[in-house]
């Protein structure tokens, strides 16, 4: 909703977090959020409703030039995520298109490409010229994938052959690239391959019926036989411990998605408070609508905070994967209950997408599962802290 209220800390920036950036940073940010109120927010809840997604948007994405903004561009780790978390406020399907061409599949060459490799794709990548897509889950395959990936890489001379299934594969459908990451029946090690969607073999169909990011174009992919020259072979990616050097870095970037979710619930919550009328006076009046909103507004800014000291010390190369999986059971956790009493403040108008805050509360559920499970998560939290196991 909108009107001519004006609500005091319009960012909802409760604790000024904003002021650990630099000026330039700051006014990236700013200009990022400005850019996604024109050009994103307006559009969201219709291709939402549509299950499709806006094409057109992919060539003012690439004006704006955020691919990498950590590597590539040199702005800290807690500008990134706050850029993350806009993103996620004004479309978590549009924030999570990004995440996986930015995040996993651009963060795959990065790290596990070599340097003539990335030389010669990630400048096309960088620029959204190429678009590229996560292969990585498979129908059989999700939280055990470390150890159950079924998808196979055999060699043929300099060249590999791939055979499996993936799923869940966002952007799959128009990608140009997809790494795929697949077994190697010779050593029984997890490789990564950069493959080229319009190769023969290659299918990918489009997951529908879905009630979470629908604007996201997951899609089964099935690899028949798809040759895959030697040198499309990421140099360094060679074991699924390599694999994780990806999932590490993207698992911080969905904490920060549901801190966007959470900021999204409570803008739209707070806004309906303030103007929707029951028995004569806003609903912001009363007692316990004023407690939903600052219990949101409480778990937002907690998780901004733990974001905020993770960030940096994945700045200094410190952060472990424990603690990553802690910050995004901890705040998808906050995100869940944040998103629950944001519908509960609209009431019926609460459950259809007019209003925003049914696609919100509908986009979590998907922020909740992927990127390890809130249940995976607290196991490998649980893990470190005790030196016991109790994944089986």
């Amino acid at each position: 909703m909108s009107g001519p209220i004006d609500l005091p800390y319009a960012d909802g920036d409760f604790f000024a977090f904003e002021s650990l950036l630099s000026e330039k940073e700051r006014d990236r940010l700013h200009e990022v959020r400005e850019w996604l109120d024109v050009n994103v927010r307006p559009i969201a809840v219709d291709f939402w409703n549509r299950g499709e997604f806006p094409h057109e948007l992919i060539p003012r994405l690439a004006e704006l030039d955020l691919v990498s903004p950590v590597r590539r561009q040199g702005y800290s780790n807690l500008l990134a995520g706050l850029l993350h978390a806009e993103f996620t406020r004004a479309d978590a399907s549009i924030a999570t298109f990004m995440g996986v061409h930015d995040g996993l599949f651009t963060g795959s060459l990065e790290l596990l490409a070599s340097r003539e490799q990335q030389e010669e794709w990630l400048p096309d990548v960088y620029a959204l010229k190429k678009i590229g897509a996560f292969g990585l889950t498979e129908p059989l395959g999700g939280s055990d994938v470390a150890g159950g990936t079924r998808t196979t890489a055999q060699r043929d001379g300099s060249s590999w052959i791939l055979n499996g299934a993936k799923r869940w594969i966002g952007n799959a459908t128009f990608s140009d690239w997809v790494v795929i990451y697949a077994r190697d029946v010779d050593d029984n090690q997890v490789k990564a391959f950069l493959v080229d969607t319009s190769s023969e073999g290659y299918t990918a169909t489009k997951i529908e019926n879905k009630i979470s990011l629908r604007t996201v174009q997951n899609a089964d992919i099935v690899l028949e036989n798809v040759l895959v020259p030697g040198e499309f072979k990421l140099a360094h990616g060679n074991s699924f411990r390599d694999t994780n050097k990806v999932l590490r870095a993207t698992r911080l970037s969905v904490a920060w998605q549901a801190v966007g979710l959470m900021m999204a619930a409570f803008d739209v919550a707070r806004r309906y408070a303030v103007e929707r009328l029951q028995f004569g006076r806003p609903i912001a009046s009363f007692q316990l609508v004023q407690d939903h909103l600052v219990t949101m507004l409480g778990n937002t800014v907690s998780s901004v905070g733990l974001m905020v000291r993770l960030s940096q010390l994945a700045e200094e190369g410190q952060a472990r994967d424990e603690q990553s999986a802690l910050a995004k059971a901890v705040t998808t956790a906050r995100m869940r209950e944040s998103v629950a009493l944001g519908r509960a403040i609209l009431g019926g108008n609460g459950i259809v997408t007019d209003y925003g805050m049914a696609k919100v509360f509908a986009d979590a559920e998907a922020v909740f599962s992927y990127e390890g499970t809130h249940e995976i998560n607290t196991l490998v939290t649980g893990r470190a802290i005790t030196g016991i196991s109790a994944i089986i």
